[in-house]
């Protein structure tokens, strides 16, 4: 062993402590960190009903018409990958926020924050991607901002959308309404846009090409709801992925879930990389897909209506809600054990959106 004194002064903390006094990465990673921050700090100062349902959208009355609201900043590197852009994502990750409130999204908002220098072709090749999401998901830019920061504040481009969609009449997803014995259905295969990133931005070669499943699901939610608007919570699996998701309706309904891992579709590149690189694949990010909790009685019905849908061409059948262990994910293993599948901290990848 070396007598050469170990120097670890640039060393930094994969998973930041929670109690440090200034923001980490981890607090923009949409795991506990994410959470205690907008629990413990965003929503005490804000204050309000409708923000206390810290739902993916907020639902709301306004003349007598139920809406749903919903925003969200990207800040993805790099701005271009392998199946999208920083500018698709800008468009479809809200309209997938609107979508898991069953809302028909109508109108965006757009805000650029454009760093000095950046190339005009670069943001008109962002503005065309975000023009033709948008066309593909029927809604439209209604209205934008733009802002110029300082070289080097600001990492070519960031874009923050908002968007509004009306709720249809007795349509109702929250994570209150789910009980023991809904089934847990995932529309898809999972981790595809977050090793998708890590690809291009590591420079690392998988064998494959794996591309990002960014996608707008609004019409795959409206093929669900026309089987029967009796749908009790969707979600969509991003930052912190499917684990994320599970554990925040775990948290809000009270109710225990149990996953089977043999039964969550996960493509072999996915798992491939993920078992290279120490990955579980169930905190991997997705960009176009959602996992739904189904009164046992309509499960049937709807994960065949999902299939009949190229977004949900792979659905599955993975678990169940149930009486034991509240508030908790547990995954069943292919050896017949059981593990937690907890909350994570932070993010494993940060910047994937």
């Amino acid at each position: 062993m070396s007598d050469t004194a170990l120097d670890i002064t640039g060393w930094t903390c994969p998973a930041p402590l929670r109690d440090r006094p200034r923001v980490v990465m981890g607090h923009g990673g949409g795991g506990a960190l994410s959470a205690e921050l907008v629990e413990h700090l965003f929503a005490p100062a804000f204050g309000g009903e409708v923000l206390a349902q810290l739902g993916d959208s907020a639902a709301v009355s306004l003349g007598g018409v139920r809406l749903a609201f919903s925003t969200d900043s990207y800040v993805v590197r790099p701005l271009f990958f392998p199946g999208g852009s920083i500018g698709d994502l800008a468009v479809n990750g809200t309209v997938n926020d609107l979508a898991m409130s069953g809302a028909e999204a109508a109108y965006l908002s757009c805000g650029f924050i454009l760093e000095e220098g950046v190339e005009m072709a670069v943001v008109a090749r962002v503005a065309e991607a975000m023009g033709a999401a948008a066309r593909a998901a029927g809604v439209e830019v209604a209205t934008g901002d733009t802002k110029v920061v300082e070289a080097g504040h600001g990492d070519g481009i960031y874009i923050n959308t908002a968007g509004i969609g009306v709720i249809p009449d007795g349509v109702d997803l929250r994570p209150q309404r789910v009980v023991p014995g809904d089934v847990v259905i995932v529309s898809g295969e999972i981790g595809l846009h977050g090793v998708a990133i890590m690809s291009v931005r590591e420079g690392l070669e998988f064998g494959v090409d794996i591309q990002s499943d960014c996608a707008a699901l609004g019409g795959l939610v409206r093929s669900m709801l026309a089987v029967t608007p009796d749908l009790h919570v969707l979600r969509d699996p991003t930052r912190g992925g499917l684990a994320a998701s599970l554990n925040e309706i775990a948290a809000a309904s009270g109710a225990g879930v149990v996953i089977h891992e043999g039964r969550v579709p996960v493509p072999a590149a996915v798992a491939n990389a993920c078992a290279i690189l120490g990955l579980d694949p169930l905190y991997v990010a997705n960009e176009g897909k959602l996992v739904a909790f189904v009164p046992r009685e309509h499960a049937d019905a709807v994960l065949d209506a999902m299939r009949a849908h190229p977004l949900g061409r792979h659905a599955a059948v993975i678990g169940e809600a149930v009486d034991a262990h509240p508030g908790l994910v547990v995954a069943r293993t292919a050896l017949g054990g059981t593990r937690v599948v907890d909350l994570p901290i932070g993010e494993q990848l940060p910047r994937i959106c």
